[in-house]
């Protein structure tokens, strides 16, 4: 049964202040009287306030406090009759497979591209809020940092925390990758019908620099598995050095090879256009502007989603309205009140001089 509620009932105690804000005015105005009295006197006073009427503006602090009254109810948000919405989940199963290697800390696109890859993906997550999504972080190992899952603040706290201590095995090692979010898809992330089909995707997040072989063989079995392989290139095939900086942030230096020359990292848009075509899927390079995430998301959304839940949400109706009216009318009448009146006859005569 339908019946009122207040959606925010807190503000229920400031009806407390009402009392206390009406005693308050009339105490200084009590006051005020008081000291023109001893400035004028008893008998000059009635004559310098006979323009002012002092029940009219009674009449309007009685309004201006009577006025909170609506205006603190409907901050309460009442709330009668309701609405029932059924909500659908619908989307893909994805892992996103994160390279956190060392030469991600390149900063050829600003801050870095490990950072510029975080904010991407993390704008991915929001723009599929269907979708159930997994992290896997890998290097020249990889590891599971989220299990396949629904809540998107806790999957964007975990990338987020990415960095290349994440994995301590240095490099760039696909196939391992692979392995992990195919184990991932294994132990976890079923629709709520087992017999349903759900459509699987994994994204690949790197600078290319893969050093190991095996990657696209294992692409293309998983692509006959009917699991999708997009891929995004991050950084610039300039490449750039990989900062070396202390705890505090500071910079020390730059990595350097063996002969102790710079090393120059350059994005290899290659070997990750090479495991998109193996798994069926898209290669995107990362870039300012975004256009390429929602060419990304459009492809996505382009594969068969599965509903992974349903349910139902309940719309009260709002009725703050009636008291927000209320009390503006309240004192839009109290602004229309003048306090100022005719001067009576006494004050008229009061210094004139008989001819």
């Amino acid at each position: 049964m339908t019946s009122w509620r207040w959606a925010d009932p807190m503000y229920l105690s400031w009806l407390l202040l009402i009392p206390l804000i009406y005693a308050l005015a009339t105490l200084v105005g009590r006051r005020k009287m008081i000291k023109l009295r001893a400035a004028f006197g008893e008998k000059m006073l009635p004559f310098l306030t006979s323009g002012f009427s002092f029940r009219k503006h009674q009449i309007k602090l009685i309004l201006c406090i009577l006025s909170l009254v609506p205006l603190i109810l409907a901050l309460m948000r009442p709330q009668f009759g309701e609405t029932k919405e059924n909500i659908k989940s619908l989307g893909v199963e994805m892992i996103l497979l994160f390279d956190v290697s060392q030469s991600m800390l390149a900063e050829d696109v600003s801050p870095s591209r490990l950072e510029f890859a975080k904010h991407e993906i993390m704008r991915l997550v929001d723009l599929i809020p269907g979708s159930k999504m997994g992290l896997v972080a890998f290097a020249g190992s990889a590891a599971l940092i989220s299990p396949i899952t629904t809540d998107s603040s806790a999957l964007k706290m975990f990338i987020e925390s990415l960095t290349t201590e994440a994995i301590s095995t240095q490099g760039t090692e696909f196939k391992m990758a692979l392995e992990q979010a195919e184990d991932a898809f294994a132990r976890g992330g079923q629709g709520d019908d087992p017999q349903s089909k759900v459509t699987r995707v994994i994204l690949v997040v790197s600078d290319g620099e893969d050093q190991e072989p095996g990657a696209l063989e294992l692409a293309e079995k998983l692509a006959n598995q009917g699991i999708r392989i997009f891929s995004i290139s991050v950084g610039t095939e300039k490449g750039g050095s990989i900062p070396l900086r202390d705890s505090n942030g500071f910079l020390r230096g730059y990595k350097k090879d063996s002969s102790g020359q710079v090393i120059n990292t350059t994005s290899n848009g290659v070997v990750l256009k090479s495991l998109a075509q193996a798994g069926k899927g898209s290669f995107y390079t990362a870039a300012f502007g975004g256009s390429y995430m929602n060419q990304l998301v459009e492809d996505i959304n382009k594969l068969e989603q599965t509903e992974f839940d349903s349910q139902t949400i309940v719309n009260f109706q709002e009725r703050y309205q009636v008291f927000l009216l209320a009390g503006l009318l309240m004192l839009l009448v109290e602004l229309l009140i003048s306090v100022y009146q005719r001067p009576g006859a006494d004050w008229k005569g009061r210094f004139q001089v008989k001819s």
